[in-house]
């Protein structure tokens, strides 16, 4: 598949959120994401994700590695679904939205959603195009918005920490798909 062409990064530093700018549940997620290449780690997981799922069949979309647990396919699909939804927090934040935001459940989202009945393939496809969505719109934020704070899910919450949220949460999803789901002892 062709790359399509992105637009240029910014020309001025993203530095990494601190505390405080974020609720400290989602250092769970920021942790796991080192240095300050945001945008560039960002452009890499979409292509690390893509190779992982590439090539897979049905069985192993649909495979659970424990009873009650999501299938690979439901997986893809939640990451997909919360980086939408993290993606237009920071639009609406860097966009100096004041609205606070509401949560969302990730089980309902998924026990709603049409992934089980969606071909993996599909679904890839469709993580690659969230994900270019997502860099578009980080790429193309001025350096004070990337600053801004808003309230999500009655949390404060700064559009660099949600940039850095959506890494770590698909970091945090691959890594399990890899160790729990295609590791090379199934």
């Amino acid at each position: 598949m062709p790359e399509a062409a992105v637009s240029t990064p910014p020309t001025f530093t993203i530095a990494r959120p601190q505390a405080g700018e974020y609720a400290p549940y989602y250092d769970r997620y920021i942790s796991l994401i080192p240095g300050n290449e945001i945008l560039d780690t960002l452009d890499q997981q979409r292509r690390r994700t893509m190779l992982l799922l590439s090539g897979r069949d049905e069985d192993d979309g649909n495979l659970r590695y424990a009873p009650e647990k999501w299938s690979a396919k439901e997986v893809l699909g939640h990451v997909c679904d919360t980086e939408r939804v993290f993606a237009y927090r920071a639009l609406r934040i860097s966009r100096a939205d004041a609205t606070p935001l509401e949560g969302f459940e990730q089980d309902d989202y998924v026990r709603n959603g049409p992934f089980a009945h969606c071909p993996l393939a599909d679904l890839v496809e469709e993580f690659i195009a969230v994900r270019r969505a997502t860099l578009s719109l980080l790429r193309n934020l001025d350096e004070v918005a990337w600053q801004r704070r808003g309230i999500a899910n009655k949390n404060e919450v700064s559009v660099r920490a949600l940039a850095y949220v959506i890494a770590g949460h698909e970091l945090h999803h691959r890594r399990i798909l890899e160790e729990k789901y295609f590791s090379a002892s199934r």
